[in-house]
């Protein structure tokens, strides 16, 4: 009897265990493992840019004998705005038909404008010539205009452009002004001069002297007053401007 006792006893204690232990699977319970939920990106919005561009010159930038838009310089912004997302172009021109490097120099230091352009265009010369003036005055005052249009911008050699003069004894004007060779011999060494300059001191120098020579052969290069650049004209010269003037506006 006592056998069968400790026998019963041990199974007792056997179902107790067992029992005690599926209770106890039974009531654990397992955490989620936490689930890494990206924040979601909110679409960053196009940033609007805002630069500011002047233009320096004579009656080749103020776009004598054609309309407001269709001068140099209003291209140059249409351009600029219309192939760079949510660019916006300040545009500020200091230039007057008949002026020479004397006169320019003179009107920027009256008007004292800001020093903080992020483009500026300089095309000046022609009347030098046109007034026969001596070119030592050409070769003293250009590099100064060359230096102002630096300091205004930013100081930075890299935001200034300089455009050729172009040749106006392609037009009807020139050719009834006389020796038509002698104009474009001249034109040549004011321009050498100013790309000379440029080449030396690291400044940009787009020459666009050879459209304005096709003016005779492709009579809608030349405006209604037979002497200055058509709209087309200076859409040409956008098409060698532009490139560089992006590149500037880009990186400012």
């Amino acid at each position: 009897m006592k056998h069968i006792k400790t026998v019963l006893q041990l199974f007792i204690l056997v179902v107790v265990v067992l029992f005690s232990s599926q209770c106890s699977s039974e009531n654990t319970t397992i955490a989620p493992q936490p689930q890494n939920n990206p924040t979601p990106q909110q679409p960053s919005e196009p940033v609007n840019k805002k630069v500011s561009y002047i233009a320096l010159g004579d009656s080749y930038t103020i776009g004598q004998s054609v309309c407001v838009s269709c001068r140099f310089p209003e291209q140059l912004k249409k351009n600029l705005e219309t192939t760079i997302p949510n660019l916006s172009v300040d545009l500020k021109i200091i230039a007057q038909t008949g002026w020479t490097t004397s006169n320019l120099i003179h009107t920027i230091k009256e008007q004292q404008p800001t020093t903080n352009y992020n483009l500026v265009t300089l095309l000046i010369g022609v009347n030098n010539q046109y007034q026969n003036r001596e070119f030592g005055i050409y070769e003293r005052e250009f590099p100064q205009l060359a230096q102002t249009a630096i300091t205004l911008a930013k100081g930075n050699k890299d935001n200034v452009i300089v455009v050729s003069i172009p040749d106006y004894a392609y037009t009807q004007f020139g050719q009834q002004s006389g020796n038509t060779t002698k104009i474009s011999t001249e034109i040549d060494r004011y321009n050498a001069f100013a790309k000379s300059y440029c080449d030396a001191n690291g400044i940009t120098f787009i020459n666009i002297t050879d459209i304005t020579r096709q003016g005779l052969k492709e009579t809608y290069l030349v405006a209604t007053d037979g002497l200055h650049p058509s709209e087309k004209a200076y859409s040409l010269f956008i098409d060698r401007i532009a490139p560089k003037a992006k590149v500037i506006v880009q990186k400012n």
